[in-house]
């Protein structure tokens, strides 16, 4: 008889815990993962795939806009806001139910309701207690509100899909990817949109040039950025509410949208109880197998707050499944690579990026050359917007490579993710010089910079 009931018990049935489910019962092993939520996790039911759906439907209000340039004559165009929340629910529907089909087909036990782990092998769901040789905690992250006076009229990101009604007056407080999505996205689709960082620039860690152009646009479409501020105080009254930033300034607000990062969703869980190592806001410490410190218990994603990127967990828990139970027949085990991870931003317009930004070249690497772009693409040569696009290379001058790689405007998800392959296998800016470009495109300025810009600029 098995001294364990399962081989896999997983806890967190989002994007990296669904995939380590599915991917280690079709090599043979007994799984179970347990989930409170809907299936698919942040990513699904409000992160990533919600978000973007929304990001679609702003930009539709610029399409109608810039028609008119190329002949079209559209008339009154106005959002059915309550149309758009029950579409997007209906297709975050769907996809609950096909996560659910691709684990009960590969297998996996499904336990419904919260997890706590008891001791190293053993997890208890409700008035029910479960064993399983290896526990793989994949319970991501959640949102976090600060300790201000009327922070309880403020609401997350989790919260903004479904808002009613929606808010004509939004306040974005925040300047990380989030709060910048939400920002693009409610401004698009009509609100009129405050957003409040207490630091100088917009997305730290991302590339000067980048933050930077970043909020000329955004700016330019109509975004109130206030940067070097901060909210003091939220009070509800009957024109809305009131919020008092730091600066003594006062607004009036619908809405405030709090998006001043993550923390690992770890509470409640009994990790402390095991002495499973903790680090910053309870994020579980790993090695590069993702053993924690308790040799049976596992943990990969957000809730280690390493990359919180859905597809690094994806690859974490591929990873992981083939650490435990061997790879694929014919192939070589999987490890993660955290380099040259390419990302996008879904702000209006889009950022799309790929290794070093040029600071951190040129302390890593010392001498750099920096090849930039800044142009109006041809669709708005007549689309009559004032968008602009902005293209930049950063190549490590001893090995010729392009090291860096960052682009804001139009689909910029989209292209960069094709030259990320390009860097990964180490593509030199000769290179980049000898590929022939696709004309007319945006892309083809990444294959066409053939100047690097003055040191002194």
């Amino acid at each position: 008889m098995p001294a364990f009931q399962f081989d896999l018990l997983v806890v967190g049935g989002g994007s990296g815990g669904v995939r380590a489910a599915r991917m280690a019962a079709q090599r043979g092993a007994r799984v179970a993962l347990a989930e409170v939520g809907a299936l698919g996790g942040t990513c699904v039911n409000v992160g990533c795939i919600p978000k973007k759906l929304y990001s679609y439907a702003a930009h539709y209000a610029e399409a109608f806009e810039e028609a008119a340039g190329f002949g079209w004559q559209v008339g009154h165009a106005s959002l059915d806001w309550s149309l758009l929340k029950k579409n997007r629910a209906t297709e975050i529907t769907r996809l609950n139910g096909i996560y659910q089909q691709l684990l009960v087909g590969a297998g996996v036990q499904l336990i419904p309701g919260w997890a706590t782990l008891l001791d190293a092998h053993t997890v208890q769901v409700g008035d029910q207690s479960y064993t399983a040789e290896h526990i793989l905690v994949a319970t991501g992250g959640t949102p976090s509100l600060p300790s201000i006076p009327g922070a309880e009229h403020a609401v997350v990101s989790d919260a903004m899909f479904d808002l009613e009604p929606f808010p004509q007056r939004l306040l974005v407080v925040g300047g990380g990817y989030i709060a910048c999505e939400f920002a693009s996205i409610f401004n698009g689709l009509g609100a009129q949109v405050t957003q409040v960082y207490r630091g100088q620039q917009l997305l730290r860690g991302f590339d000067d040039d980048v933050r930077n152009f970043l909020a000329q646009e955004v700016r330019k479409a109509g975004v109130d950025l206030r940067l070097e501020t901060d909210v003091a105080s939220i009070l509800r009254t009957a024109a809305g509410l009131e919020v008092r930033l730091a600066n003594g300034d006062t607004l009036t607000v619908d809405q405030v949208l709090y998006a001043i990062g993550r923390v690992p969703n770890v509470q409640g869980m009994g990790l402390e109880t095991l002495g499973i190592a903790q680090g910053k806001d309870g994020a579980i410490e790993v090695d590069r197998h993702y053993q924690t410190s308790v040799p049976s218990v596992y943990a990969l994603g957000d809730v280690t707050a390493r990359l919180q990127l859905t597809p690094v967990a994806l690859g974490e828990a591929m990873a992981l499944v083939d650490h435990l139970f061997g790879p694929k027949a014919g192939k070589a085990a999987r490890s993660m690579d955290y380099d040259l991870i390419p990302t996008a931003v879904f702000t209006h317009p889009n950022i799309g990026t790929v290794g070093l930004t040029e600071a951190a070249a040129r302390e890593q690497f010392g001498p750099v050359s920096i090849y930039r772009s800044e142009f109006k693409s041809l669709k708005h040569t007549l689309s009559g917007s004032t968008e602009r696009t902005l293209m930049k290379l950063v190549v490590d001058d001893a090995s010729d490579r392009v090291v860096g790689l960052h682009m804001v405007g139009a689909d910029a998800g989209e292209i960069v993710q094709g030259f990320a392959v390009a860097m990964k296998a180490g593509a030199t800016k000769a290179v980049f010089d000898s590929t022939i470009g696709i004309h007319p495109t945006m892309a083809e300025e990444f294959v066409t910079m053939r100047d690097p810009i003055p040191l002194s600029r």
